[in-house]
């Protein structure tokens, strides 16, 4: 849906209830549009430890490299 600003200013109340259905509403200045109206959509919580045992980092993981590999690395 696309409305102007006198238009948005004048039906707020009845825009953001169309929005709060799952309805986006376009705001347009001079027939052009300007911004868009978006309901806000509720992020689902991140659930911790879904990859527990998958990774593994090495003991050595943050040695120094090998002379041949780090010359390797610096040309």
């Amino acid at each position: 849906m696309e409305v102007s600003v006198h238009e948005a200013k004048t039906h707020l109340s009845r825009l953001l209830r169309r929005i709060a259905s799952g309805e986006e509403v376009t705001i347009s200045r001079s027939g052009k549009p300007v911004a868009r109206l978006v309901p806000i959509r509720e992020k689902p919580l991140r659930q911790l430890g879904l990859d527990a045992g998958k990774v593994r980092i090495a003991d050595d993981f943050d040695a120094p490299l090998p002379e041949d590999l780090l010359r390797a690395f610096e040309g």
